[in-house]
Parts: C-alpha cells; sequence; structure tokens
C-alpha cells in the first residue's frame, strides 16, 4: 500500500507535474492568441471618417484565423505531450495518424479541397471580414473566415456557410471603392438636354453635401440616354462611393432627384393602356 501511494505521489511530482504545466501553458498561450488577435484590429491605422480601409479588413481576417488555427494547433500539441507523459508511445501514434490521414484524405477530398480554396482566397487578397460578396448563389457580408469556409450574413440577418471550395467566381462589391449605377426613366414628351441638367444639378449637390458629400469620392457622372425603350427614355447616371455607402449614397440620390422632378414639372412614365373602340357592325338590307 505504501509503495502504490509512494508511486502515484512520485507520479504527482514528475509526470504530474509536467502535466499541469502543459495544460496551464496551453490555457494561457491560447488567451495570449486571442488577446494578440483582439489587438491587431487595433494596431493598425485608422483609415477615413465612415470608411473602413483594405488594411482594417485584413487586420480583422487574420485575427479570425489565428484565434480559430491557433487555437486548433495549441490543442493538438498538447494533447500530444499529455499522452507521452501519461505513458503512450507516440510514434505508432503519430504513424499511425500519417496513415490514416492519407486513408481519410481519399474519403475527404472536399475537406482538403475546401482548406486548399480558402488558403488561396487569402493569398490572392480577394476578400475579407466586412466585405460585402455574392459567392455561391448567395450574397452578404463576411463575418467570420476560417480555412474551410466562410460565413456570410445576408441583409434578412440569415447565416450562410459557404465552403471555400464550393466558391468557384466571389465578387467584392466593397473593394476598396464602391459604386452607385443608377438609371432614371423620363417620358419621351419631355426635353433630354434639360433632363440631363437638372441631374447634374442634383449630383453636384449631392457632391457637396457636408453629410453625403463625406461619402461621394467623385463628382456623379450623367453618362446620357441608355436606352429608348417603349414608354420611356433612360438615362444613366455612375456615382464613385466609399466601400459599403453605394446604397445609402443610392436612396439619397433617388429621393433628391424624385423632389428636383417635382419641382421642375418632370415626368416619370407610368403603365398606361390605350383602348381604342369602333362602332358595332350593323347588317344592312
Amino acid at each position: 500500500m505504501r509503495e502504490a501511494v509512494g508511486d502515484i505521489l512520485f507520479w504527482l511530482k514528475t509526470s504530474g507535474l509536467r502535466i499541469g504545466v502543459i495544460a496551464a501553458g496551453s490555457i494561457l498561450l491560447i488567451r495570449f492568441l486571442r488577446a494578440v488577435a483582439d489587438r491587431i484590429p487595433r494596431l493598425m491605422p485608422a483609415g477615413q471618417e465612415l470608411v473602413v480601409t483594405e488594411g482594417e479588413k485584413r487586420a480583422h481576417t487574420v485575427a479570425s484565423l489565428l484565434r480559430t488555427v491557433g487555437t486548433t494547433l495549441v490543442v493538438i500539441v498538447a494533447v500530444m505531450m499529455v499522452l507521452r507523459e501519461i505513458g503512450l508511445d507516440i510514434t505508432p501514434l503519430i504513424a499511425g495518424a500519417g496513415v490514416a490521414g492519407l486513408a481519410i484524405g481519399f474519403g475527404a477530398q472536399s475537406l482538403i479541397k475546401d482548406v486548399i480554396a480558402g488558403f488561396f482566397i487569402l493569398l490572392e487578397d480577394q476578400f475579407h471580414v466586412g466585405d460585402v460578396i455574392q459567392a455561391a448563389g448567395v450574397s452578404g457580408q463576411v463575418e467570420q473566415m476560417t480555412l474551410r469556409m466562410t460565413i456570410v450574413r445576408d441583409l434578412q440577418g440569415t447565416v450562410h456557410f459557404i465552403p471555400n471550395g464550393e466558391i468557384k467566381v466571389a465578387s467584392n462589391l466593397t473593394k476598396e471603392w464602391s459604386r452607385v449605377v443608377l438609371e432614371i426613366g423620363v417620358r419621351y414628351e419631355e426635353d433630354v438636354d434639360r433632363v440631363i441638367a437638372v441631374l447634374t444639378e442634383v449630383g453636384r449637390s449631392l457632391a457637396e453635401d457636408e453629410g453625403f458629400g463625406k461619402m461621394v469620392l467623385e463628382p456623379p457622372q450623367v453618362l446620357g440616354v441608355e436606352a429608348l425603350t417603349d414608354s420611356q427614355v433612360t438615362i444613366r447616371i455612375l456615382v464613385k462611393t466609399l466601400p459599403l455607402r453605394q446604397w445609402e449614397v443610392a436612396r439619397e440620390f433617388r429621393r433628391r432627384i424624385k423632389a428636383r422632378f417635382d419641382r421642375e414639372g418632370i415626368r416619370t412614365p407610368y403603365p398606361h393602356r390605350v383602348v381604342i373602340t369602333r362602332p358595332a357592325a350593323t347588317g344592312g338590307n
């Protein structure tokens, strides 16, 4: 009995103590990695007012990866060290893991595909956390990225988990700058040159506005007549804006156009129908 107690005490003083140190060190290292991840975005220089710079987006992406990948690696290494301290020979375990990994690899090709695709998304700087993208048939703002998947929240608040291997084409709507494309329709009876002049004035007033002018990078461009359809003349306008601000600018631009058209008496087309009646045929003798 005394020998058993002595063995236990000896184990606690040696391997047990080392296991405790490994566990404590792992916890401290994980907390350190998370603290570094939280601090990385704050180390980036602040961008302009109302805009998140590409550097800040990249910092948030790196921080997200550091939390997930770093924590996973620390846990794996800690488990291996604990198994060795318990007395298990981890050499066959590592060799078996390699063989099992090869076997699993054939059955988990989609997982490997997702990880490789995620690596190249980060390497090629395609998008970051905070960008609005269209990918795999969904669109929304990127909330989190890992090597395996991209998490996107759409306008309705629905969260989509997209495996990176499923992203064939990724459309980034907010990389460095964004653009508003407006197509304004007016009736054929309106003077097109006058309408273009009015739209140009409205665009200039928007660019010079104290609030919205900060979101507009270049004066709005009225390109001219884009199309002649059955019931309207379509005029196209382009506005270059800060990232993520194109929708806000577009709504304000439409509001100002509607108010100005009302004052100027410029009418926009609306659905109408022309009914032609004919007198009923009468039989004659």
